[in-house]
């Protein structure tokens, strides 16, 4: 059974929109919505792993991030935790580095069903607060 371990930054901006970046077509949970992140390498903490993530995946420097949630999913194939980061401040404007759509969605619009299952309790709690 594979464990991971992934953290994911939830980037927020000064209205409200959280943005989102679309998986792949060949990934796990194709062409799922998602916030971007990604594994935790060997040695490093959940906070610079996504930290790291984010400037590798869309191009941004994180100044400000705060532990949103975290939780433990099992899939058929594999067993994963996930850290869960508010991002309210970072320098540049977060873009597809690696060729993925990305936009920005209000928060309150969020739809469960457009994200993996894992992720369906924290888009609650955000369309809850």
């Amino acid at each position: 059974m594979k464990k991971l371990q992934i953290s994911v930054g939830i980037i927020r901006n000064a209205e409200g929109e959280i943005y989102i970046t679309q998986r792949a077509a060949d990934a796990h949970m194709a062409n799922k919505w998602e916030f971007p992140g990604g594994k935790i390498e060997e040695g490093e903490t959940a906070e610079q792993a996504v930290i790291r993530e984010l400037q590798e995946e869309v191009g941004i420097t994180v100044t400000t991030l705060q532990q949103f949630d975290k939780l433990e999913y099992q899939f058929p194939d594999r067993h994963i935790t996930l850290w869960f980061w508010l991002v309210n401040g970072w320098d540049g404007e977060p873009w597809g580095k690696e060729g993925q759509p990305g936009r920005w969605i209000a928060q309150q619009d969020l739809a469960v069903d457009e994200f993996p299952p894992a992720n369906a309790p924290i888009i609650e709690k955000l369309i809850a607060s």
